[in-house]
């Protein structure tokens, strides 16, 4: 038996399931960072001093401009999908992990610098808030490096079962890989620039 509705969108919502599941994921994703940004906020505006320079703006654009190309990728990924080339697409699936995989050693640096000088959550406010935010962001992006290693290994069988709903299933990756991107857009000036 099938599962209706994993290609073909449903007449009620006019979104395949697996696309209404992956928004309302990220629904309760923006009420969380939400929270997050508003604590930071309420508190930054509350404190008499607040550090500036404690982080490595280089370091903070170079992952910037890492993510932004991990979501060019993944869009090049969905599209060879689309348009029936399996191994590009796998291909451009396969660069956006390793890109976020060297967002993540990069991030591991510049953790083991602040370590290193005695330099954790427990040092003021701002690292408190710096490690809560960027550290939950590392999760996602583990957990977006989780399932694209899967659709790239084991998960790529369904292409030849099902195209259609493997480039799905890829398509709702890379949105919920957009909203991590789009969560360190907003990080990087907040906690780096401003």
């Amino acid at each position: 038996m099938e599962i209706p509705y994993t290609v073909e969108p449903r007449p009620d919502s006019g979104l395949a399931n697996g696309k209404l599941g992956i928004w309302l994921f990220l629904a309760s994703e923006v009420m969380l960072f939400g929270a997050l940004f508003s604590s930071y906020i309420l508190l930054r505006v509350g404190a008499v001093e607040w550090p500036h320079g404690e982080l490595n703006v280089w370091l903070g654009a170079v992952n910037t401009v890492i993510l932004i190309c991990s979501s060019v990728t993944m869009v090049v990924a969905w599209a060879q999908l689309k348009m029936n080339n399996f191994a590009k697409g796998r291909g451009y699936l396969i660069l956006t992990a390793v890109l976020a995989l060297v967002f993540l050693v990069n991030k591991y640096f510049e953790y083991a610098a602040h370590f290193s000088r005695g330099e954790g959550p427990w040092h003021s406010t701002f690292l408190a808030i710096y490690f809560t935010l960027t550290g939950l962001h590392g999760l996602h992006i583990i957990g977006g490096i989780v399932v694209m290693a899967y659709l790239a290994g084991p998960g790529a069988k369904l292409w030849n079962r099902n195209p259609d709903q493997y480039a799905n299933r890829v398509e709702y990756t890379g949105l919920y890989w957009h909203f991590v991107d789009l969560v360190w857009i907003f990080l990087f000036p907040l906690l780096y620039l401003l």
